[in-house]
């Protein structure tokens, strides 16, 4: 069905969003002419006006340019925590006409090595407690020149008992010494004030080259354009009403599309005020929403569950928050009504990749679904496929998304191979195959049913994780579920719950398998429970499943064979 014609399409909402053509950048600049004192960025109690944050990514342009030879089209190295600096980084990189590599901050030396021979960066910006790997790189020739930052330097001018509470200590560490001819300082570089290239980057220029985790192999680099980039933040925009005086909560991790697009280039596409949290803190989450009158989050459903878990969310003014969204994974029913029936809050969720720049499903805002991807968003076109022949699958059957739009990426960075495994042609239109199994309603609403590689075949019947974890959220006493297949010599793989209860909470695995076969198939209730202390999370804040599933595997095969 398409864009505007489906009965259940925002009102207002175009068919089609037009894409300015000008760059990331220029939304920095515009917000300084038109706002020169707004807040750009609230951290850990200091704040970084508009006109601050332009001139620093000025010069950092030039000192980029003139001083460490980046040129219009190299990739740059970006390995920090959230903090101002990256923003001064990330803009400052694309003024000077290059493109960001951002890196997860928790990178080994080996991903690290790889990340910088397979992007042909030069040059790095790191914050100073990362710099060791970095110095690794150096050293075996695989990177040139390295520009250190130091977090407190953004505290500079504040006494420390005007620093938010609960700073992690690597925040407020003094600026430490250069270690070598290499290493360049931060701040050093922008109180040069060079002048930068005289001319923004085009809007087709690479502007970020960030890479997928991935399933097999080696992680990929998605490359993405300021036009992709800005359809997919541009297009969240329209479909959610937001604007200038909003003002957001931004904890996501910068280095992950889920943060760099929704906590940083959408606050400064709109000219709002982000409030940016070096790391998860969930108490202290509660407090900024409060002192900050924050509007709107979005985060993934873990991070939300913590939120609102925290006592002081019941005593708290959080009455400001008017939007909550997110993805990465489905919101448990269970917590969904907790959210409206206590807070008054409805969760909207959302679905996009890395590949997609974030955004490219969503539920409207007044007739979302919940634990539903939401319809295809402006210029989006989605079909559920076959994913073995690639026909088009009707109403109600499971296949694999595949998808069309301005905000898809150009393609796999230097992986020709990867593209003509991504890629496919559909009525003489190029998709993008998404790898997630999701189905399509008779109302247009898709809704995942799981990753292609995540099915559990139990003998021989398809067991979607997501759909049973949900149903384990309606159990009073769990606090957090995962779902995955193990090793079965009867059945072919049995399903197992790695299960996290509430505090306080006692439970047997007995009595839990029994109330899971009275409220759902028997091949799709567990058959055993594991329960734990805590569940792995990935640097975005999703429950990182794959690492169970192996580890589950792993154990029951041992297990076996002992």
């Amino acid at each position: 069905m398409e864009q505007g014609l489906n009965p259940f399409w925002p009102k207002g909402v175009p068919a089609q969003v037009r894409v300015p053509r000008v760059p990331l950048t220029h939304y920095v600049q515009t917000t300084a002419q038109r706002h020169p004192d707004k807040p750009a960025v609230v951290f850990a109690g200091a704040t970084l006006s508009y006109a601050e944050l332009w001139q620093r990514v000025q010069a950092l342009a030039g000192y980029l340019q003139q001083r460490l030879g980046v040129q219009p089209g190299d990739r740059v190295l970006l390995l920090s925590q959230n903090c101002p600096q990256f923003l001064v980084a990330c803009y400052g990189i694309q003024r000077a006409g290059a493109a960001v590599v951002p890196v997860n901050p928790m990178s080994t030396d080996a991903e690290l090595r790889y990340y910088a021979q397979d992007s042909g960066a030069r040059v790095v910006i790191c914050a100073q407690e990362l710099v060791g790997p970095v110095q690794a790189c150096l050293a075996r020739g695989e990177v040139d020149r390295v520009l250190v930052l130091a977090y407190s330097d953004a505290l500079q001018g504040l006494a420390a008992d005007q620093w938010d509470a609960d700073m992690p200590a690597v925040v407020t560490e003094p600026r430490r010494a250069l270690i070598g001819p290499a290493f360049h300082g931060f701040e050093d570089a922008i109180a040069l004030g060079l002048a930068p290239p005289g001319e923004h980057p085009a809007v087709d220029d690479l502007a970020v080259l960030p890479y997928t985790s991935g399933t097999t192999g080696h992680p990929k680099g998605c490359r993405h354009s300021h036009a992709t980039l800005l359809a997919s933040n541009l297009s969240s925009q329209v479909w959610r009403g937001l604007h200038g005086d909003a003002v957001f909560l931004c904890v996501a991790p910068l280095f992950h599309m889920l943060g760099l697009q929704n906590g940083m280039n959408m606050p400064i596409t709109l000219g709002a005020t982000m409030v940016l949290m070096p790391r998860w803190n969930p108490a202290q989450a509660v407090a900024l929403v409060e002192r900050h009158r924050i509007t709107a989050w979005t985060a993934p459903p873990a991070m939300v569950i913590d939120f609102f878990s925290q006592p002081d969310a019941l005593t708290r003014d959080l009455s400001s928050l008017a939007l909550l969204s997110g993805g990465g994974a489905a919101m448990p029913e269970a917590v969904a009504t907790m959210l409206t029936e206590r807070f008054g809050l409805s969760y909207n969720e959302a679905y996009g990749l890395t590949e997609t720049a974030a955004f490219l499903h969503a539920n409207p805002l007044a007739r979302g679904k919940r634990q539903c991807l939401g319809l295809p968003t402006p210029g989006v076109e989605s079909r559920i496929v076959d994913p073995v022949t690639q026909q088009e699958l009707p109403c109600g059957e499971v296949g694999e998304l595949v998808t069309r739009g301005p905000q898809v990426m150009l393609g796999y960075w230097r992986n020709p191979d990867a593209d003509a495994s991504a890629f496919i042609e559909i009525d003489g239109r190029r998709f993008l195959r998404t790898g997630d199994l999701a189905c399509v309603d008779d109302e247009g609403y898709f809704f995942m049913r799981d990753r292609l590689k995540r099915m559990i075949n139990a003998s021989g019947f398809k067991v979607w994780p997501a759909e049973v974890e949900a149903m384990l959220y309606e159990h009073p006493s769990v606090q957090e579920a995962c779902v995955v297949g193990v090793p079965d010599a009867k059945r072919g793989e049995s399903v197992r719950a790695l299960v996290v209860l509430k505090a306080g909470q006692t439970l047997t695995e007995p009595a839990f398998i029994e109330w899971c076969r009275q409220r759902m198939s028997a091949y799709k209730a567990p058959r055993s429970i594991k329960f734990m202390a805590s569940l792995p999370r990935s640097g975005t804040g999703k429950v990182a499943w794959r690492e169970l599933q192996e580890a589950e595997a792993a154990a029951q095969a041992a297990q076996e064979t002992s």
